[in-house]
């Protein structure tokens, strides 16, 4: 079981852990059509859920008949996206405070993300966050998605800390467990909007919370 004083690195996840952001991944697609005047159908984030990107504006335009080509509709959710971003999303609840904990215990900070880096770090700036993280590293940059370590890898080796001495904050079930499989100590953070498997995460978990202020007591 992971104690306290045998932590001195962390790596978090950003999306659902340090930014209130996961809710624009559901929503990108209906905002993108009612600004367009097309009603969304109910499913439609279940719909685009399992696809790219590219294969989301491609079902965007068949399904929906939409004038824009696939390029400009593209285009315009990623503008949406890097806008939210930008100027929208804010930070966790408790995010800042517990990052402030961790730099008075001396506990190096890092990020791995999934998203593009000018799009998060331009949002912890804005909500104050990212002075406390030593650097961000992105799955494109290290080539390799979360469901293989080499991202959790380079950040504990640039922090200078064994696997036994870093800890993984997640909200994604998959993330979290190549985390655990390669030998980090692991913390599942609940988001609603989050991965639906929560019983999981929590099994998963060497520590689970619904609310990073749980760590502050």
């Amino acid at each position: 079981m992971m104690k306290e004083k045998e932590i001195r690195g962390v790596i978090f996840d950003i999306d659902g852990v340090l930014l209130d952001s996961m809710g624009i991944w559901k929503d990108l697609g209906a905002r993108y059509l009612l600004r367009r005047g097309k009603e969304p159908e109910k499913d439609l984030s279940k719909v685009l859920y399992s696809m790219s990107m590219e294969q989301g504006a491609s079902y965007l335009k068949d399904h929906y008949a939409l004038k824009e080509t696939e390029d400009e509709i593209l285009d315009g959710i990623q503008n949406m996206l890097r806008d939210y971003y930008f100027y929208e999303v804010n930070a966790k609840k408790d995010a800042l405070s517990l990052m402030k904990m961790f730099r008075d215990k001396g506990i190096r900070m890092t990020a791995a993300t999934s998203s593009p880096r000018e799009h998060v770090e331009k949002a912890l700036a804005r909500n104050g966050l990212l002075p406390y993280l030593d650097r961000i590293f992105t799955c494109t940059e290290a080539g390799a998605s979360k469901h293989t370590p080499e991202i959790f890898i380079a950040a504990s080796d640039f922090m200078g800390t064994e696997k036994k001495e870093t800890c993984v904050f997640e909200d994604s079930l998959y993330a979290l467990e190549t985390a655990a499989k390669a030998g980090y100590h692991t913390v599942g953070v609940y988001d609603e909007n989050g991965d639906p498997d929560q019983k999981k995460l929590k099994e998963v978990s060497e520590v689970y919370i619904r609310d990073l202020s749980e760590l502050l007591e």
